[in-house]
């Protein structure tokens, strides 16, 4: 299977095609799109007046305000504008859970590579830029936003040059690239988020106070969400080569669920404080399935919210 096709599965780009991942907030961009640019000019949509200055354009004066004031004013718009998105594609260690996976579902690693595509694929198609940066305790590859078609093959062989052998510091990762960004745009973090929870927040709270659109899409096995295991087993750490431990799993589940509960929580509640939009995905669930789902619930709650 080549690259592309491995990471660009046509059902997947068929399913979503009909959709769109449009921006929550105000981003900042170069050429005309789909999304509302903070910078006022003369096109789409009617955003406010202000005076009439010598040298404007008649036809933009809005003569019902004059008729009430007697003052002449010029109608301004929000212009529209692309995208620019930064993708966060996680490759530490943990990602390549279970290291030997089912026939019926692909490990952690190569699902969310899959989701990084199929959104950049979305994207471009949309004539938004899209950037991808892999990471695990540093940035490993980076490839500058562009709404090149041809970007997304070198994006599927960068993705294919990396495997995930390292551990993350996420909450390092988030940081530097909140300093880095050189303007508002959206984030998309793909990622186990397999993290110090404090650290993660304290990231994301970068993110959302540099005002970027921040859609996080948490990517864990259907073995991380469900606990399935019954008999003796022995845990080994991926990131954390050292740690091994030979447990009864049923004597941990109900405890371990509760953990992991009260972990996805404190997530949740931070993107919710910060205006993040967050997405549990399951290994187990389709991919088509799981990305139309999420773009579809952005959409309704943009549309609630305009």
């Amino acid at each position: 299977m080549s690259t592309s096709a491995k990471y660009f599965q046509p059902e997947v780009l068929s399913r979503i095609s009909r959709l769109e991942l449009r921006a929550r907030h105000v981003v900042e961009g170069f050429v005309s799109g789909m999304h509302k640019s903070p910078y006022r000019g003369f096109s789409v949509e009617f955003a406010n007046h202000r005076p009439y200055v010598p040298g404007d354009d008649i036809r933009h004066i809005d003569w019902r305000a004059y008729a009430k004031a007697d003052r002449f004013f010029i109608k301004e718009y929000e212009e529209e504008t692309n995208m620019r998105v930064h993708v966060l594609l996680d490759c530490s260690a943990s990602m390549a859970y279970p290291e030997h996976p089912n026939s019926d579902r692909m490990n952690k690693w190569d699902y969310a590579a899959t989701v990084t595509a199929s959104l950049a694929h979305l994207l471009v198609y949309q004539q938004d830029g899209v950037g991808l940066a892999l990471f695990d305790r540093d940035l490993v590859q980076e490839l500058p936003v562009s709404t090149s078609r041809s970007s997304l093959t070198d994006m599927a062989s960068v993705i294919e040059s990396v495997s995930p052998r390292k551990e993350t510091d996420l909450g390092a990762v988030l940081a530097h690239v909140a300093g880095q960004l050189p303007r508002r745009g959206m984030v998309i973090l793909v990622s186990d988020l397999l993290a110090n929870v404090d650290d993660l927040i304290r990231g994301l709270q970068r993110l959302a106070y540099g005002k970027h659109d921040v859609l996080i899409l948490h990517v864990l096995d259907q073995d991380e969400i469900e606990f399935p295991f019954a008999d003796r087993t022995l845990f080994e750490g991926l990131e954390d080569i050292n740690r091994r431990v030979l447990t009864d799993p049923q004597s941990l589940r109900r405890e371990y669920l509760e953990a992991l509960e009260v972990y996805l929580g404190r997530i949740r509640r931070a993107c919710l404080d910060n205006r993040i939009d967050y997405a549990l995905l399951n290994t187990g669930e389709a991919i088509d399935v799981a990305l139309s789902t999420v773009l579809a619930t952005r959409m309704h709650h943009r549309r609630a919210t305009a």
